[in-house]
């Protein structure tokens, strides 16, 4: 069997695939290292694994050759920033006033206290990049660093640079999806296993509203200034071009 490479963006349905992934191909299968932060970046993909599936950077994706299927999955740039941000906001209100306050949680101190114009837009210079890497024009930045905080390796570049550069870069995975054609992933690994798995009805972490329900909009109502909300919208204008130009696709051909 090729090794399956999941790169997961963030609020990308990707903790139903990993489920299943892990489901079909073992637990003992399966790599450990879920986050970027649980390894140096030349040991993203420790040996020994048929599953790699995380938030992971991917800069050694080369070492597998053509033995190993690579997939990301995308969705509408606007909602993957709003449902990220409602998705924080919950979790952080999961919390009492100690774990809130554990350094492991500043950042869901932050948008728990925070106005979304603050939370977005406010804080020191060590804050800004930390959003910047996470909401700011995510797919172009993970395309070109192949990096999960990779936003400031991009911050120079020309947007007709960067588009290419990020096509460039995706065009190194084996297939991309779109959330609303996971139908065709489930094909994909079915062909690759020989097994089933399940993810169109199924959803891990789903988020704090319906599936279905836009969350965009519900985000705008929350920024006060007009001008912070064109800047938030200015975090997807280039991921979306960039998905304008690339095949996200069904089935593998």
């Amino acid at each position: 069997m090729k090794r399956i490479i999941f790169l997961h963006i963030p609020k990308t349905a990707g903790q139903t695939v990993h489920s299943e992934l892990a489901r079909v191909i073992g637990e003992d299968c399966t790599s450990p290292i879920r986050v970027h932060t649980q390894a140096p970046a030349n040991a993203q993909f420790p040996p020994g694994y048929t599953l790699y599936s995380g938030h992971l950077d991917w800069m050694d994706l080369g070492q597998f050759g053509t033995d190993r299927f690579a997939f990301t999955i995308l969705r509408d740039p606007f909602e993957r920033i709003a449902s990220f941000y409602f998705y924080l906001l919950e979790k952080s209100q999961g919390l009492d006033v100690d774990a809130l306050n554990a350094p492991a949680n500043a950042g869901l101190k932050k948008i728990r206290e925070n106005t979304a114009d603050d939370y977005f837009f406010g804080g020191d210079a060590g804050w800004q990049q930390f959003i910047r890497d996470h909401y700011d024009n995510f797919y172009c930045s993970y395309f070109v660093t192949h990096k999960i905080r990779g936003a400031a390796q991009i911050a120079d570049i020309p947007t007709n640079t960067l588009i290419p550069l990020a096509q460039k870069g995706a065009a190194q995975l084996d297939c991309i999806y779109s959330i609303e054609g996971l139908a065709a992933l489930e094909q994909d690994i079915a062909r690759l296993t020989g097994q089933q798995i399940s993810i169109v009805e199924k959803r891990i972490n789903p988020g704090p509203k319906l599936q279905g329900t836009k969350r965009w909009p519900q985000l705008l109502e929350r920024i006060e200034s007009d001008a912070n909300k064109q800047k938030l919208a200015d975090f997807s204008a280039l991921d979306v071009k960039l998905m304008q130009q690339l095949h996200i696709q069904g089935a593998l051909s």
